[in-house]
């Protein structure tokens, strides 16, 4: 059984829409990330010195300072992950829209518009 040409088209701009809001939501969720990874760095990085100058010891890390590089370590692989999807999906945007369908190129672009609109008011939700 085939899927009628119209209904295969419609199918693949939903498909491809969808990939377009998908993108937009993985580059919120980078920024978030990155943005939780600087804060963190901050706060550990003036923890680390008001630790050195109470102990003025030069010993090794502390429980609190390996944690701190766990966290940053963890932030930094998610980050990495998230990035090579955002690459990936971007890479299959691009492929579609060079099948030079008029339909696909609209889908892309309402997509990013879409994933715009409903992912960056997240970046304020801290």
């Amino acid at each position: 059984m085939s899927v009628p040409r119209e209904k295969g088209m419609a199918l693949s701009v939903l498909v491809v829409l969808l990939l377009a809001v998908l993108y937009e939501g993985i580059k919120v969720g980078k920024a978030r990330l990155l943005h939780q990874a600087l804060t963190s760095l901050s706060i550990s990085t003036s923890q680390q010195l008001i630790e050195e100058t109470d102990q003025h010891s030069s010993s090794s890390d502390s429980p609190q300072v390996s944690r701190t590089h766990l966290r940053w370590f963890l932030c930094h692989f998610g980050q990495s992950l998230l990035h090579v999807a955002q690459v990936v999906i971007g890479y299959f945007m691009m492929l579609a829209v060079m099948s030079y369908n008029t339909w696909i190129f609209f889908g892309v672009v309402l997509g990013s518009g879409v994933g715009y609109y409903l992912a960056y008011p997240l970046l304020s939700m801290t």
